[in-house]
């Protein structure tokens, strides 16, 4: 499932329209479903919003995993355009590989805590 059906499912269980949800954080309702479909994903204070209204983590809405919580500034720094392009396959990529990808970058940064 993509980052954009979670988006949807989500917004659906909790029963808010997509143009209340889009008014709320200020963005356009277009723009919210074309997040919802994948076309364009969001930014770090959008996610970071979207993910307060529903109640969830940038974790699940990103990689589906209900069980982990990654730091904020994990996802700042990975959603950040300077970095994204090193990660522009990501949104492709099996949950598990996105675990993992997740878990060497909280490694580097605990190494880089220690030096």
């Amino acid at each position: 499932m993509k980052y954009g059906d979670r988006l949807k499912k989500i917004r659906e269980k909790k029963g808010l329209k997509q143009k209340d949800v889009a008014e709320k954080i200020g963005i356009k309702n277009n723009t919210l479903s074309s997040y919802e479909s994948s076309k364009r994903q969001p930014d770090f204070n959008t996610l970071k919003e979207l993910s307060e209204i529903y109640e969830t983590s940038i974790d699940y809405i990103i990689t589906g995993n209900e069980h982990t919580n990654s730091p904020d500034e994990m996802w700042k720094e990975f959603l950040d355009p300077k970095t994204q392009i090193f990660f522009k396959d990501l949104q492709n990529a099996p949950e598990d590989k996105i675990d993992e990808l997740i878990r060497f970058w909280e490694f580097i940064k605990e190494r880089d805590k220690k030096n």
